[in-house]
């Protein structure tokens, strides 16, 4: 496995997978460990939560870590380790009463519902976040009392060793949490090893399901993350300028836009879709495209050559199909994976980008008439991660909002994942929810016991 700086292309990070002797050597050590972990006080474990949160924001290596990596810009390297150090501290904070026993009456002298650690947990997590993504998880789940091993993405192998070294820097025991540097094809291997008791996994729909399976078949539960084909649909009632800015920013989500709750899909009202578009592409052409580890750029490369050129087709064949080139459209003349910032108008819902997931800054247009209309093209999509309305009549917004298939809505927001809200999809998004109560519940025995 191997690291490529996307801006330049060089080689910068290589490691060889683990063997299947030193797979199972990590998994006994994370066995060994949960066994003592399982029994440490919600404050042992809150305590060193909050260290490993101040470590994310003062290690002033991460940033150029995730950068040279990833490609994102500095700025928003900096941003994931502010997030994934505010969910830290508010897991630590929150973790304990969200799992507290919870008494319920009965015919029982007394009966209540438990809440109890599972022991080692398996995370597949992908490339575009590389600290947040596994924090989203590895926090709510180290601090109900499980221990983790992450399985990250090939290309930011330099992160997830980063990672295992932040924890044992806080002060977490080993065996806690461990880094495997296996490739994919070794994961079934892993969720057939007895220690572990579930597996959680964000990324491709393929990915997904091929995860989904083989932990069906040795009966352990899953939780799925997958893609996203936001909708933003904007009524005619809708503040213009501010729809436009958060369209710029949503699409974005300061990754160039390989997010996959980003907005995908702009969906708006056709009295309006014009003057919209013309906002829209005035601030996309004045983006900055460039250096990613210059503060001012506003958009970096592209991860890698595959993901470059699968937005290059995406995008040609969407034109093929009808639909109108407004700007951008190509790569950008200079060394690296850069894509110039692309919107394109459509006048069906039967083209390439709104039927697949675009992972590249594209904005793809297309206009209704009726609210009804808006929401039969929201839910046109086998994804339903999120979506957004923007209007100025809140009850119609929340109407809407009860009728669009996805895992969240926003009203006149950008989508935007919260420690104290449920985050996941439905669909082909997958199924379960990170954080807030419902995430760090995801994975413990949720035990009734009754005494009479």
């Amino acid at each position: 496995m191997e690291s490529i700086n996307p801006k330049n292309l060089e080689v910068i990070f290589k490691t060889d997978s683990l063997t299947s002797e030193k797979i199972n050597d990590k998994l006994k050590l994370s066995h060994e460990a949960f066994l003592e972990w399982r029994n440490k006080s919600f404050d042992d474990r809150r305590n060193l939560l909050k260290k490993l949160s101040k470590i994310l924001t003062t290690d002033e290596d991460l940033p150029n870590l995730i950068t040279n990596e990833v490609g994102k810009t500095i700025k928003a390297s900096k941003l994931e380790l502010e997030k994934a150090a505010s969910t830290l501290e508010f897991i630590a904070n929150n973790g304990e009463a969200m799992l507290s026993d919870r008494e319920i009456k009965t015919a029982h002298k007394k009966s209540f519902v438990s809440y109890e650690p599972l022991g080692t947990i398996l995370a597949v997590m992908p490339w575009n976040f590389p600290f947040w993504q596994v924090i989203r998880f590895a926090a709510p789940a180290i601090m109900a009392g499980n221990v983790v091993v992450l399985k990250h993405s090939s290309n930011v192998q330099m992160c997830a060793a980063k990672l295992e070294k932040v924890f044992i820097e806080a002060g977490f025991p080993k065996g806690v949490f461990q880094n495997l540097a296996i490739s994919s094809s070794q994961v079934e291997e892993v969720i057939n090893n007895p220690i572990i008791k579930a597996v959680t996994l964000t990324g491709s729909e393929h990915a997904g399901s091929e995860v989904a399976m083989q932990a069906g078949r040795q009966i352990k539960k899953s939780v799925l993350e997958l893609g996203g084909s936001d909708a933003f649909i904007v009524r005619e009632d809708a503040d213009i300028d501010k729809s436009v800015d958060l369209a710029l920013h949503g699409r974005l989500k300061n990754n160039a836009g390989q997010v996959c709750d980003a907005l995908k899909r702009f969906i708006i009202h056709s009295s309006i879709k014009e003057e919209f578009i013309a906002k829209l592409k005035t601030r996309v052409e004045a983006l900055k495209v460039g250096d990613p580890n210059i503060e001012d750029t506003d958009i970096g490369p592209l991860v890698n050559e595959q993901i470059l050129s699968t937005a290059e087709q995406q995008v040609t064949k969407a034109i093929s199909e009808g639909a109108k080139l407004l700007t951008g459209g190509k790569r950008a003349d200079m060394n690296g994976c850069y894509y110039i910032p692309t919107i394109l108008s459509l006048e069906n819902i039967n083209n390439t980008v709104f039927k697949e997931e675009v992972f590249a800054p594209v904005w793809s247009v297309i206009g209704f008439n009726k609210d009804e209309e808006a929401v039969q093209i929201a839910n046109s999509s086998d994804l339903g991660l999120g979506g957004t309305i923007m209007t100025k009549d809140i009850k119609k917004g929340l109407e809407m909002a009860k009728e669009i298939e996805s895992g969240s809505v926003f009203i006149n927001s950008v989508v935007a994942s919260d420690p104290r809200l449920p985050f996941g999809g439905i669909k082909k998004s997958g199924y379960g929810r990170e954080l807030s109560e419902f995430g760090i519940r995801e994975f413990v025995n949720i035990k009734t016991i009754a005494v009479d």
